[in-house]
């Protein structure tokens, strides 16, 4: 008999748009990519509870040992949590892939519609220790496991330094800092141009490339620059960024920041280990967990002279292209999928 196909339930309504405030929910040629043996369905309405009756319906046809349901804010644990009720437990077990248990900004609502969710699984993995013990003060009884965020390794190869700065318009030699993906205020780029005001009193040469796509409002961020006298000291591209550009944003720069104000784990840090780029990371929820200080990049204190200070000492470095090479190549060895999926694995079997 014919291996059953494993199942993504994907969504056809994300977010209603009054509550998105990018401009696209939508990424275009992913599936056609995707491993054999793999179907993916796009059913799921966030928003719409007799589709979420007809989802759970669908997968309980189907008699899955295991459903694993993805939550990243609590606005999905009305839909997930009702799916999950729905779902046939005397057959299925659940486990939640927990990216955020509560979230950076918080809401009226968040706790109740995370606790909603958590109550339909049997036991979660977390990719931060800080979501583990979010989980904990609110599900105490829950078996959770961890596993740190694995290194994306789907990008396009790394290219030569020069070549990437060329295609998006950068300096050759430039000496460039990294601020990439959705522009939110809990992810700290207010901290990193009052930290570049500072840097570029010492050094005029280092440049901040910001790429991702402003959820905020831009001309906020646009008139502190002004403000700080940084408008010809940075690059900024209000745009998604598309999996098949990514590589030549990381091939291009030299170290990637990510001044946090609140996190738990970033995908980031894992694209920067994978291009082999230090990552200079605030030392708040985990991101501390995978950067090793003066090592593969640097944790350091919200505070702005501090950040300024580390990316001076990055760039005084002789070596800077190079000196942190070796120490990511053998860190990221510990952050493979295998393992990831192993703990997966392991936790479906310890149920």
């Amino acid at each position: 008999m014919a291996e059953q196909p494993s199942i993504i339930y994907s969504y056809k309504l994300q977010y209603p748009s009054i509550f998105f405030p990018g401009k696209s929910q939508l990424v275009d040629g992913v599936a056609d990519e995707l491993v054999d043996g793999l179907e993916i369905l796009t059913e799921v309405n966030s928003i719409n509870p007799l589709n979420w009756l007809r989802v759970a319906k669908q997968i309980n046809l189907t008699k899955p040992k295991l459903v694993i349901l993805r939550f990243w804010m609590p606005f999905f644990g009305a839909a997930l949590g009702t799916i999950g009720r729905l779902i046939n437990k005397r057959s299925t077990k659940i486990i939640a892939l927990v990216d955020n248990a509560l979230p950076h900004e918080t809401r009226f609502g968040d706790r109740f519609l995370t606790n909603y969710f958590l109550s339909c699984c049997d036991a979660c993995l977390v990719m931060s220790k800080a979501v583990g013990e979010d989980i904990k003060q609110m599900k105490n009884e829950m078996p959770i496991a961890y596993s740190p965020h694995p290194v994306y390794n789907h990008f396009k190869d790394k290219i030569d330094k020069k070549a990437a700065r060329q295609q998006i318009g950068l300096n050759l030699d430039g000496k460039y800092v990294l601020f990439f993906g959705m522009i939110r205020k809990y992810k700290g780029l207010d901290l990193l141009l009052d930290a570049m005001a500072k840097v570029i009193q010492q050094n005029s040469e280092i440049q901040l490339i910001i790429a991702g796509e402003y959820y905020e409002d831009e001309l906020v961020y646009k008139q502190k620059i002004k403000d700080l006298g940084l408008v010809n000291n940075v690059k900024s591209i209000n745009q998604y960024i598309p999996d098949e550009a990514v590589h030549l944003y990381f091939s291009a720069t030299d170290l990637v920041a990510q001044t946090y104000h609140t996190a738990t784990q970033s995908g980031i840090s894992q694209i920067a280990m994978h291009y082999n780029k230090p990552v200079l990371v605030t030392d708040v929820g985990g991101l501390d967990e995978i950067v090793l200080h003066k090592k593969t990049g640097y944790v350091v204190k919200k505070d702005t002279t501090l950040i300024a200070q580390n990316i001076i000492d990055f760039f005084e470095l002789v070596d800077y292209e190079t000196h942190f090479d070796l120490a990511i190549q053998m860190e990221k060895q510990k952050y493979s999928w295998e393992a990831f999926v192993k703990k997966l694995i392991d936790l479906y079997y310890d149920l």
